[in-house]
């Protein structure tokens, strides 16, 4: 299962075509998006929205860490409890296509992983803010 894979299941993503090998699991409990105006592009047709923000928000508020997934991959990582090391986040940044120039710098790496993992949820029907995607 690819890094990216376990973001998805994490999270709760089901029948995701960016999942390299779904492995079989008991499906994950769906809650329903909001009806407010939607912040990211639309799914695919027939994918399910996953509402990320309730989600990610729900883990940061019950995690005794001051947690900021909204601004820091390590933080995002350690709410899904994934591996947030260096390696993990390069073995991610590498899967997902990281510019070499960014790959050598670990700040540059980390803002440009938080930008696409985020973007790329979004783009797998997950309901991402606006502002997190400019």
């Amino acid at each position: 299962m690819s890094f990216f894979s376990k973001i998805l299941d994490k999270l709760g993503f089901s029948g995701s075509e960016a999942q390299a090998a779904p492995a079989p699991q008991s499906p994950a409990p769906k809650t329903p998006a909001p009806q407010a105006a939607p912040a990211s592009p639309a799914p695919s047709p027939g994918a399910t929205v996953v509402d990320v923000k309730g989600k990610l928000e729900g883990l940061a508020a019950s995690n005794p860490q001051k947690l900021n997934w909204k601004t820091s991959i390590v933080d995002l990582l350690k709410l899904l409890d994934l591996d947030s090391s260096f390696t993990a986040r390069k073995e991610l940044a590498t899967e997902l296509g990281c510019p070499a120039d960014k790959m050598g710098d670990s700040a540059q790496m980390n803002m440009w992983l938080h930008k696409t993992v985020l973007q790329k949820l979004a783009d797998n029907g997950g309901n991402i803010p606006k502002e997190l995607l400019d």
